[in-house]
């Protein structure tokens, strides 16, 4: 894939704001709205851009509980105990890291007891050996 320093440029505008309008993006950019329009037909096309997401409010944000749950498998389980976590609602990101443990999930919720059951849930998954859970208590920079 062949990303432009524009591109990254017209990618970080429409991940501000994912409906703004083309003329507006052209305007930014300081390029022709057929230029951007060709732009972003190109990254849809090559797979760069794979859909258009809703942004929730800062409002509505602020007001979900969340953390960072820190898991340990047992050995040989981790395509299962991935597709137990996929399946639960309240699990928005997982990463496998290197390190004491293996995976990393951020969860939300939309209370501190909601955010307890969830990460239970996560404890009596099968091939689970240990959990460790960090409250995010704001976020200092999101993009």
């Amino acid at each position: 894939m062949n990303v432009t320093e524009k591109d990254r440029e017209l990618l970080d505008l429409l991940g501000e704001n994912a409906r703004a309008p083309v003329a507006s993006l052209a305007k930014k950019l300081g390029l022709s709205r057929t230029t951007v329009q060709a732009r972003l037909d190109r990254l849809e096309r090559e797979g760069v851009i794979a859909g258009y997401n809703v942004r929730l409010s800062d409002a509505y944000q602020s007001g979900l509980a969340k953390a960072h749950v820190m898991i340990t498998l047992a050995p040989k389980v981790l395509s299962q105990v991935c597709v137990s976590l996929q399946a639960i609602h309240g699990v928005k990101s997982l990463h496998s890291v290197s390190g004491t443990f293996d995976l990393i999930a951020v969860l939300e919720a939309p209370s501190i007891s909601e955010l307890d059951q969830l990460v239970d849930r996560i404890g009596m998954i099968d091939g689970v050996e240990r959990t460790l859970s960090s409250i995010i208590m704001s976020t200092r920079l999101s993009r």
